[in-house]
C-alpha cells in the first residue's frame, strides 16, 4: 500500500473514530461533573488544548464552524469551566470512550498503530495544524489502547488543518466548504438554512480539488513511514472503525 492508499483508505475511519466520543453518554456524564453541558465540554475541551487562548485563536483553529457558535461553546462556556483543566478531562473521556470500545481488537495492532500515528505527527513541523500542536502536548501513554485512540485522534486533527490550508489554496470559500460536506455537518457547525450558499458546478469543483489537496498533503505527511507501519495504521484504523459497530470493553 502505497502512501496516496493509505491516505485515501484511513480518511473516512480516522474521521469517525477521532470524534466516536464527543458527544457519548458517559463524555455527557464528565461534562456535568465539570459543570458544563456535552457540547460546552466539547468546546472547551478540543479547544483547551490550545489553553486559555482568546476567541479569535479558537475561531482560526475552528475554521468551519460558525463564529457564534465558538462564543457559546467556548467564550462563554469559560466562565463554567477552565479550559485547561477541561482539555484534561476531555482527553481523559476519550481513553475511557477506548476502553469501552476496542477491547476486541488486539493489542499489538493498537501499538502499532498508535506508534505508527505518533511517527506521522512527529515529523510535522509547528503550525501546520493549531489543535495538533495542541493535543502532542499531552504525553503518549504508555497504555497501547489509549495510544491507538490519541493516534487516531491526532491523525484526524492533522486532516483537518490541513484540509483548512486546501480549501484556501482551491479559493473555495469556508462556509460553502462547510456546506458541501453535506446538510447535518452544515447545522452542526453551527450554520442556519439561510447561510446555505448557492451551489454550481464551479463550487463542486473546488471542492473536488480541496478534498483531492487534503489527500495529497496527508499522503506527504504518511511518507516518514515504512510499508509495514502503513499496513499496521491501515488494519487499525479498519478494525477501530469495525468496533464502533460492536464494542468490545477491555479487560483491565
Amino acid at each position: 500500500m502505497n502512501n496516496d492508499e493509505l491516505a485515501t483508505v484511513t480518511a473516512d475511519p480516522i474521521q469517525v473514530l477521532g470524534m466516536s466520543f464527543y458527544f457519548d453518554e458517559l463524555t455527557k456524564v464528565r461534562g456535568k461533573e465539570h459543570g458544563v453541558n456535552v457540547v460546552e465540554f466539547y468546546g472547551l475541551g478540543r479547544a483547551g488544548v490550545l489553553g486559555d487562548v482568546d476567541t479569535s485563536t479558537v475561531v482560526d483553529a475552528f475554521t468551519f464552524f460558525d463564529p457564534s457558535l465558538i462564543d457559546y461553546f467556548w467564550t462563554s462556556a469559560k466562565t463554567k469551566a477552565d479550559p485547561v483543566a477541561t482539555a484534561s478531562a476531555h482527553l481523559n473521556a476519550a481513553y475511557e470512550f477506548a476502553d469501552r470500545t476496542f477491547g476486541g481488537v488486539d493489542v499489538g495492532l493498537l501499538a502499532l498503530f498508535g506508534d505508527a500515528a505518533r511517527q506521522v505527527i512527529d515529523a510535522q513541523p509547528l503550525g501546520v495544524c493549531l489543535l495538533v500542536d495542541g493535543y502532542r502536548q499531552f504525553p503518549t501513554p504508555s497504555d497501547p489502547v489509549h495510544g491507538a485512540y490519541l493516534g487516531a485522534i491526532l491523525l484526524r486533527e492533522l486532516r483537518g488543518g490541513l484540509h483548512i490550508r486546501a480549501v484556501s489554496d482551491a479559493e473555495l470559500d469556508i462556509v460553502a466548504a462547510c456546506y458541501l460536506q453535506g446538510p447535518e455537518t452544515f447545522a452542526l457547525h453551527g450554520y442556519k438554512e439561510d447561510d446555505a450558499p448557492v451551489v454550481t458546478d464551479e463550487l463542486r469543483g473546488k471542492k473536488l480539488r480541496a478534498e483531492e489537496l487534503t489527500n495529497a498533503a496527508m499522503a506527504s505527511a504518511f511518507a516518514v513511514l515504512r510499508d509495514e507501519q502503513r499496513a499496521s495504521l491501515a488494519e487499525g484504523a479498519a478494525q477501530m472503525f469495525q468496533a464502533l459497530s460492536d464494542p468490545v470493553s477491555v479487560a483491565r
